[in-house]
């Protein structure tokens, strides 16, 4: 089972186990609607989608350009406004999406920066 809280004063947390019901009645009565409760079936498996063969496919194709591609669009960022950004021209963006073009880790810092990600996305 797990239990999640979302509200404005209190900062987002989980209950992870198993919870007796009157704990979970005091929840209720503290949270009401702002707490989810996620329940697992007993026979049910849960499996880490890394350990997945499309995942695992998805993983492999993936590469830097792409990634910067993703994150810029994500954004709503024209390949010129992140080109302004990082002081260099729109063609050296379309070159690294591409991956014609490396990004280098100073760059690469900058990225993460901009789109709060890891740099690792971007190497």
């Amino acid at each position: 089972m797990l239990v999640v809280v979302n509200q404005p004063h209190i900062n987002n947390f989980k209950i992870e186990g198993t919870l007796s019901s009157s704990f979970l009645d005091s929840l209720k009565k503290e949270f009401g609607d702002s707490m989810k409760i996620i329940q697992k079936d007993e026979d049910e498996e849960w499996i880490d989608v890394c350990d997945l063969d499309w995942y695992k496919e998805m993983k492999a194709e993936e590469t830097p350009g792409k990634n910067l591609k993703f994150y810029r669009k994500l954004v709503g960022m024209t390949q010129k406004e992140l080109a302004e950004k990082l002081g260099m021209n729109k063609q050296h963006i379309s070159d690294m999406e591409r991956d014609r073009r490396s990004i280098s880790k100073k760059t690469a810092k900058e990225l993460a920066g901009i789109f709060k990600v890891s740099p690792v996305r971007f190497i």
